[in-house]
């Protein structure tokens, strides 16, 4: 044996007591610290290391590096008692490396040229396999393109948007090995469904949209208005005169002159003076049918036309008919046909308690007129829809279909004339009814009719804005009972009936909306 030099004398042997070796190289010394384990850095196989001659000084190799890589690492820490390297991570085992959750998968909204749905999914996050799922959604799509063919031609992407959310409806519902029965179920449903001629009708919409609907308008039907629940909804005399109602009846005489025929006025449509006088020239008025409304383009605010989405600053119109006027004085409108109010409460009298009121109006040489006046009570049964002709002297100048829905050809059907209508009113509404609607001043307006109990969707779903401002009826319909209403266009205008209707149901539904604060409620 070779005799050891010593280099190895001042160094703790690793093992301590436990050491076996007769001559050991290291110090058992009991003074000196156990050594540092060494924590080698470990080289990646796919990358080589360099030689030492083509090795870069180290200042230069750190100037040449991302600043990135600069930043110190995180070194690992070592156990004081065993002296191995520890992590400050959990084993990998006991990491979370996924959600427990079932992966979405759902569609998002794409088309072919034709109109068919794609569909635009994860596979990997998908349960059903994809070209499963589009085979499907295209099946889906074909039956709904059979069962909306009368209502296709006013909504064109109803079918595919419809077919896209019944898919996903199925796709969350089901499993793997039951999605494709369900599916198949789903088109059979579909077969013995009713063809329908409205996007309003009860047969519209998926399988869970179409409960959904049956089950809020149950709740809406079973709920009677009466006079008790409503009561405290009546807006005062104050609130009506802030929105423009006229209360009192005018002195001054009514109804001495019906027609402004031969007088000068402003043309309510392109804002010019004219005279009044029946139509010669229908295309006389060049003007917009929309209105103007407010949008943002390149950070300034610009007014644009809601008809023809042009700028108002563009000026001229892009309809043309003839000159209309518009009056909003009550002198006015009390010169044309006079005002009244509605009879007080009589013994044994049968008049109703609620009613919901919308009138249509279309452009006569006395203004604006009243041509269709439709009621239903507080149940939503039909009491009068009624086509009205004008007074003696007053000539029709534009039917304003778009709008009013009248035409030429129903408004010659017409029989009463606005007294008698009023007489009719008689029958079943008073000065006690509580008149629901919606911009129900205008209504009260042009039916010349001044009332006091008075309950308005306007005011009752009032614009952020405040007054005058006033949410349209068909957006509050949309938003809150979750129809369409006003689908006319402009071949059939809107319904007068179907718009009482609806505001009825908005009192409905602000009624069970509100029943929960403490209102009470009559059902």
């Amino acid at each position: 044996m070779f005799s050891t030099l010593g280099l190895f004398s001042s160094v703790a042997c690793p093992e301590r007591a436990s050491c076996t070796r007769p001559n050991c190289l290291f110090s058992h010394s009991q003074n000196l610290p156990l050594p540092r384990p060494l924590g080698l850095p470990q080289v990646r196989p796919s990358q080589p290391v360099a030689s030492s001659s083509s090795a870069s000084p180290p200042a230069r190799a750190a100037a040449n590096k991302p600043k990135d890589s600069l930043i110190p690492t995180k070194r690992p820490a070592v156990s004081p008692v065993t002296g191995a390297f520890t992590s400050p991570e959990p084993p990998r085992k006991f990491q979370k490396v996924g959600s427990a959750q079932r992966p979405s998968a759902l569609p998002t909204a794409s088309y072919t040229e034709s109109g068919a749905p794609i569909l635009r999914v994860n596979a990997a996050q998908s349960l059903v396999a994809v070209p499963v799922r589009q085979t499907m959604l295209k099946t889906l799509y074909d039956h709904f393109i059979v069962l909306y063919h009368k209502i296709i031609p006013a909504n064109p992407s109803i079918a595919a948007d419809h077919a896209l959310k019944q898919e996903e409806e199925m796709y969350k519902k089901s499993t793997k090995l039951t999605y494709r029965n369900a599916v198949i179920q789903c088109v059979a449903a579909l077969k013995r469904r009713a063809v329908p001629t409205s996007v309003n009708d009860p047969t519209v919409g998926t399988e869970d949209e179409i409960i959904a609907k049956a089950e809020a308008q149950k709740k809406l039907a079973s709920l009677h208005l009466s006079r008790e629940s409503l009561e405290h909804l009546v807006h005062s005399v104050e609130d009506l005169q802030k929105w423009g109602y006229f209360v009192e009846i005018p002195e001054t005489p009514g109804g001495h002159m019906p027609s402004m025929e031969g007088k000068i006025v402003k043309c309510d449509r392109c804002v010019q003076y004219y005279v009044v006088k029946p139509v010669d020239n229908p295309k006389e008025c060049v003007h917009h049918w929309g209105k103007p409304y407010t949008t943002r383009a390149g950070g300034e605010k610009v007014r644009t036309y809601t008809c023809c989405l042009r700028p108002v600053a563009d000026g001229g119109g892009c309809s043309h008919g003839p000159h209309v006027f518009y009056e909003s004085k009550v002198e006015d409108l009390h010169a044309r046909h006079p005002f009244s109010s509605l009879q007080p409460t009589e013994p044994n009298n049968t008049c109703l308690d609620v009613a919901a009121v919308d009138c249509e109006m279309i452009y006569t040489t006395g203004g604006m007129r009243v041509a269709r006046v439709s009621v239903v009570d507080g149940s939503g049964k039909e009491v009068l829809d009624e086509i009205i002709r004008m007074d003696e002297g007053v000539l029709v100048v534009d039917y304003n279909t778009r709008f009013s829905g009248i035409t030429e050809e129903n408004h010659a059907t017409a029989t009463l004339d606005l007294a008698g209508v009023r007489q009719a009113l008689k029958s079943f509404v008073n000065s006690d009814t509580i008149l629901i609607g919606h911009a129900l001043d205008n209504d009260l307006k042009t039916l010349r009719i001044i009332h006091h109990r008075c309950i308005d969707t306007a005011l009752l779903f009032p614009h952020k804005a405040g007054p005058p401002y006033r949410r349209a009826l068909r957006e509050l319909v949309r938003e809150k009972l979750n129809k369409v209403i006003q689908t006319g266009g402009a071949t059939q205008g809107h319904s007068s009936l179907e718009d009482a209707s609806a505001t009825l149901d908005l009192v409905r539904w602000f009624i069970m909306n509100k029943s929960k604060s403490g209102i009470q409620v009559d059902s």
